[in-house]
């Protein structure tokens, strides 16, 4: 029992994979709270995707990956926010324009080129095993930013989350909350995207918030176990991947699905 827990952490690349599945787990489940409550779901997705692009410049450019996705992937939150206050565009549709065109951007950038030797796949669906000390160093300096952004706007992000009108009839700015969060929303994509990749970024951000949802009508206690139901199911499922010898990303997301659904039976035999 010790060597089948403990045994995979004699790795180096392992230590650093269980490093970044707190890290990731923790922080999109957190976020993520917002992005339900908000019904913001599509957003995560679409600010992934759009990142795409930003890898694609970089690669050309001969610049850090990480470095050109979190470019793209600011810019287009903080776009949807303007489009969305400003061109009298539903939230969903200024989604859907500026992620797909981001993303046509990056595929079109690529079929420019005549071959290429970036691992794109990696950044499609994540590989935590293949994190590397920069990587980690990179994840955990973001993720101490956004933790403390959160934690310094958390009373305007729950004012605004719940009723923004009287948010603003109380003198919060909600226009730069909703900014704010976007700009978070973004930073958090980028350093999800070693571990889960673009493809199922969005489902860590939604799924462990949406489980306790399902558990709880109290927003701190949705907050507290969404960040819980998120790490456990990021640490397990390291686990699993490891033992499966299956994808660390795609593992990860299937055990946080299972989690929904078995939040959602519960709920329901609860009110029964």
């Amino acid at each position: 029992m010790i060597d089948l827990l403990f045994g995979p952490f004699a790795l180096e690349f392992m230590q650093r994979a269980l490093v970044t599945a707190l890290v990731v787990g923790a922080l999109c489940s957190t976020i993520g709270t917002y992005v339900v409550l908000r019904k913001l779901s599509f957003i995560g997705d679409g600010i992934a995707h759009a990142s795409f692009a930003g890898i694609v410049v970089a690669y050309l450019r001969g610049l850090d990956y990480y470095v050109g996705a979190g470019v793209v992937a600011v810019l287009t939150a903080l776009g949807i926010g303007y489009v969305t206050r400003r061109g009298r565009v539903a939230l969903d549709t200024a989604i859907g324009v500026l992620f797909t065109g981001a993303f046509a951007l990056g595929v079109f950038l690529m079929s420019k080129q005549g071959h290429y030797n970036v691992d794109l796949e990696g950044f499609l669906f994540g590989n935590i095993l293949a994190v590397s000390r920069n990587d980690l160093v990179l994840i955990v300096t973001l993720a101490v930013v956004v933790v403390a952004a959160l934690a310094l706007l958390y009373r305007a992000l729950l004012f605004t989350s719940f009723d923004p009108v009287v948010a603003e009839a109380a003198g919060i700015n909600a226009a730069f909350v909703d900014y704010a969060l976007l700009v978070l929303l973004a930073l958090t994509i980028i350093i999800s995207l070693e571990s889960v990749g673009i493809v199922l970024v969005a489902a860590l951000l939604v799924t462990p918030a949406a489980t306790a949802y399902q558990l709880t009508q109290s927003f701190n206690r949705m907050l507290a176990l969404s960040a819980c139901i998120g790490t456990a199911c990021s640490v397990v499922g390291l686990y699993l991947s490891y033992y499966l010898n299956a994808a660390s990303g795609a593992t990860i997301v299937l055990l946080v699905t299972v989690a929904f659904f078995a939040a959602m039976g519960a709920s329901r035999l609860r009110r029964a």
